[in-house]
């Protein structure tokens, strides 16, 4: 796993994506990468997670409720979209995230690491910075 913590940012697909996103901000990328996870019927692969859970960390800062280790480039981003959080946006990175907590190849290379509470309470502050009202 190209992973260098649990955080929602540190790993290399999500830092791919978020330069992807950085380059032409749009709302469909971050809504395509949560919804590839959610409507997946197949196995749900650790690069897929990692790129959904960087895009509901987006969704949570729209939000009002930011990660504060999110990267600079990602804040400088947002503000060039100009869109906001609505509830369809939230209620799918929340769907996004339950499936990937549950069962996905991510959670089991976290289950299978040394540290697999901290990847844990990384995607509990996420859920609940999502959930929080604004």
């Amino acid at each position: 796993m190209g992973a260098w913590g649990s955080g929602s940012f540190q790993n290399d697909d999500a830092s791919d994506w978020i330069a992807d996103f950085g380059d032409d901000p749009d709302e469909s990328l971050i809504v395509d990468a949560l919804s590839a996870v959610v409507e997946m019927n197949d196995y749900l692969e650790a690069p897929d997670c990692s790129v959904a859970i960087a895009a509901a960390e987006i969704v949570a800062a729209l939000k009002g409720s930011p990660n504060p280790a999110m990267p600079e480039e990602v804040r400088e981003s947002m503000g060039i979209l100009g869109m906001d959080a609505d509830r369809d946006k939230v209620v799918l990175a929340l769907k996004a995230l339950e499936r990937i907590k549950t069962d996905s190849e991510l959670k089991e290379l976290w289950d299978d690491a040394a540290n697999p509470a901290e990847w844990y309470g990384a995607i509990s502050d996420l859920e609940t910075r999502l959930a929080s009202v604004h």
